[in-house]
């Protein structure tokens, strides 16, 4: 995977997801890495980017809102979700934002 997403000419979304983890955080690698499998078989997905150093940030790049809700809906992910809340975060945020304009090199 590219460290920085191929990514269209905008508009186009992004989800922008920040965390920190809890000490018990057996299982959580796995399963992320079972998620960005998944988030890129689904319609609409763009590209996704993601650090950890203490905080983690994950950044997933979507064609449309309506892609967002469908993968936010999928099942496995609700799972991977719920077991983010009780288990493998001790906090988080989420935040869906519209791209306007990017540019780089």
């Amino acid at each position: 995977m590219s460290l920085i997403a191929k990514t269209p000419n905008p508009p186009y979304y992004a989800v922008i997801f920040t965390s920190h983890l809890s000490d018990d955080d057996e299982g959580y690698e796995d399963m992320a890495g079972k998620m960005i499998a998944l988030a890129s078989d689904q319609p609409g997905f763009i590209g996704i980017e993601s650090a950890r150093e203490g905080l983690g940030i994950t950044v997933s790049y979507w064609s449309d809102l309506d892609s967002i809700k469908n993968w936010k809906a999928n099942l496995e992910h609700a799972e991977a979700q719920r077991l983010g809340r009780e288990k493998w975060y001790s906090s988080f945020k989420t935040r869906i934002s519209r791209v306007e304009r990017d540019y780089g090199v």
